[in-house]
C-alpha cells in the first residue's frame, strides 16, 4: 500500500511539473501574434511579469483544490521546478547576457526535480520530499545564493566577461555530462541507490559493478562533481568556479571515505577486489585505504 502511495507521489509530480513548465506556452501565445520580438521581451515587460504572477497564482490555486497534505507538498515543489524550467527555457531564447542564466535555470531545476523522478522509478522505498535536495544543506544553499550574486556583480561591471560563449558551452557539455552519467548511476544501481549512505545493509542491497560501475566506483559522485563544477563555467564565475571546485571535492572524499567504510562492511572481500580494480573517479581521491 506504501509502495502504492509512493508511486503514485511520483506520477503526480510529473503532472505538476508540465503543469508549471506551461508558463512557457503564455510567453509563446504573446510572441506568437508579434508583441514582443523575443519571447524573453515578456519577462522584462510589466504586463508580462503579471501574467507570469497571476499564473503561478492560479496553478498554486489547482493545486491546493486537489490535492492535500504530503501530496501537495510533493505538487507544489514539482510545479515550482516546472515554473523554474520554463522561465529558464524563456530566457535561454534571449540573445542577452542573461542567456546563459537561463541555460543554468533549466540545468538546476531538471536536476533537482529528476532526482525525485528517478528515486520515484528505482527505489520508492526511499521517496520523501527530501528526494528533491532542495534542503540538501545551508552550504548548498549558500553555495548557489554566491553564484546568483557573482553572476548578477559581474555582468553589471564586466559585462563582456559574461558573452565568452564558447566557455560557457564547455560548461553546458560538462553539465550534460555530469547529469547524464549521474543518472546513468542511479538507473544502473536501482533499489541499492539511495540519497543517504547505509549503514545497516538491507536484504535486496547488492554489489553493483556492471554499466557505468564498472568504469568508476562512484559515479553518481563523479557525474554531480562535473555538474556541480559545469553550472558555474556556463556562468562563467571566476570565484565560484574555484569554491565550488574546492568544496565539492571536500565533500565528496569525505562522503567517499564514509561509504565505502560502510560498502567494505556490507561485501567484505568483494568490495574490496572490486576497489583495487575500478577507480574512484574522482581527481585524487582514491577513498578509504584498506590493508
Amino acid at each position: 500500500m506504501a509502495g502504492s502511495k509512493l508511486v503514485l507521489e511520483g506520477r503526480i509530480s510529473v503532472k505538476c511539473f508540465l503543469l508549471g513548465l506551461s508558463v512557457v506556452v503564455i510567453a509563446l501565445i504573446r510572441s506568437w501574434f508579434g508583441h514582443v520580438d523575443w519571447v524573453f521581451d515578456y519577462l522584462t515587460e510589466t504586463p508580462g511579469k503579471i501574467a507570469i504572477c497571476v499564473h503561478i497564482a492560479a496553478v498554486n490555486g489547482l493545486l491546493l483544490v486537489f490535492y492535500s497534505g504530503s501530496v501537495y507538498k510533493v505538487a507544489v515543489r514539482a510545479c515550482f521546478l516546472g515554473v523554474t524550467f520554463g522561465c529558464g527555457l524563456i530566457i535561454s531564447s534571449s540573445q542577452s547576457a542573461w542567456t546563459h542564466f537561463g541555460w543554468y535555470m533549466c540545468s538546476l531545476s531538471f536536476f533537482h526535480y529528476s532526482e525525485y523522478l528517478v528515486t520515484a522509478v528505482i527505489n520508492p522505498r526511499s521517496l520523501s520530499l527530501d528526494s528533491f535536495l532542495l534542503n540538501h544543506s545551508l552550504e548548498y544553499t549558500l553555495a548557489a545564493i554566491s553564484s546568483w550574486l557573482e553572476f548578477t556583480i559581474e555582468k553589471l561591471m564586466f559585462p563582456e566577461l559574461k558573452q565568452l560563449n564558447w566557455i560557457s558551452f564547455v560548461g553546458l557539455l560538462m553539465v550534460l555530462c555530469g547529469e547524464g552519467l549521474r543518472k546513468a548511476a542511479m538507473l544502473t544501481a536501482g533499489s541499492n541507490f539511495n540519497h543517504i549512505v547505509q549503514n545497516e545493509k538491507a536484504r535486496s542491497h547488492v554489489l553493483v559493478t556492471s554499466g557505468v560501475y564498472a568504469y568508476f566506483r562512484h559515479p553518481s559522485y563523479v557525474g554531480w562533481f562535473y555538474w556541480s563544477i559545469g553550472t558555474q563555467v556556463m556562468l562563467f564565475n571566476p570565484v565560484c568556479i574555484v569554491g565550488y571546485t574546492i568544496a565539492s571535492w571536500r565533500f565528496f572524499r569525505e562522503r567517499i571515505e564514509e561509504e565505502e567504510l560502510s560498502l567494505i562492511h556490507f561485501f567484505a572481500d568483494d568490495y574490496v577486489e572490486y576497489k583495487k580494480k575500478v577507480p574512484a573517479g574522482l581527481p585524487f581521491i582514491s577513498g578509504i585505504r584498506v590493508n
